[in-house]
């Protein structure tokens, strides 16, 4: 489904996380907001398969699906995450050369998106008493931890990335062609650092790996912000 969004087009696209990564691209910009039918553990380009516990995947009915852009795994339970696509074509006067900043202006949008977005105490609470919008901050560093990042996307907080107390919220791969960039961003509605673990084989687990997500990450339900998918509406008012 498309829908018209000011200078961006707007698509849904329902399907396991294998169909979705390898949807043909449009040439123009394009909000692709993406619906996931079955658990998976989204691969990076570069990584091995052999850091995956099939063991653990099987019962749990999840499937392995492999993106095309870098970085480390993400583990994607339908109705736990928001997962949205932003595609840039390269005559684009948004369009950054240097690959490290490229992703800064998807990071402000969600910043801005993330402060718009109302919490769940706010929709009750007269206006004098609504809590306060999150401080969100854009990461414009280079990867914080490549060791674990290379292993598990949010396990490092990279360019562009959205954090909040410290703690990252949004994750952000890239895949850039001659033609376009797509920006691909994941919001966890909940977050559960062990349950991406436990599908990871244990001789690939480094120590500190946990604790790393533990104490790294944040989700919509941590902050305070609706969790429903209005996120993606604000984000749409706050894109250039």
């Amino acid at each position: 489904m498309s829908l018209a969004g000011g200078s961006w087009s707007v698509e849904h696209h329902t399907g396991t996380a294998e169909e979705l990564h390898h949807l043909e691209i449009p040439a123009r910009r394009t909000l692709m907001v993406m619906h996931t039918t079955l658990p998976a553990l989204v691969l990076g380009s570069t990584q091995d398969g052999s850091l995956i516990d099939v063991a653990s995947l099987q019962p749990a009915g999840v499937h392995v699906a492999r993106r095309r852009s870098g970085g480390g795994a993400v583990l994607l339970i339908p109705g736990e995450h928001i997962w949205v696509d932003l595609v840039l074509p390269a005559d684009d006067p948004l369009w950054v050369d240097d690959v490290e900043s490229s992703s800064w202006w998807v990071g402000a949008a969600w910043t801005a998106a993330l402060a718009a977005a109302p919490s769940a105490a706010a929709r009750s609470a007269p206006a004098a008493a609504r809590p306060a919008a999150i401080a969100a901050e854009v990461h414009h560093g280079t990867v914080t931890d490549r060791r674990f990042g290379r292993l598990v996307c949010f396990a490092a907080i990279g360019p562009g990335e959205v954090t909040v107390g410290d703690r990252k919220l949004v994750g952000l791969s890239q895949r850039r062609t001659r033609t376009a960039a797509r920006f691909q961003c994941i919001v966890h509605r909940r977050f559960d650092p062990d349950a991406t673990v436990s599908m990871l084989s244990p001789p690939a687990v480094p120590s500190g790996l946990r604790a790393a997500l533990l104490d790294g990450v944040t989700d919509l339900e941590r902050c305070g912000i609706d969790a429903g998918w209005g996120v993606v509406e604000d984000l749409l008012l706050q894109l250039p």
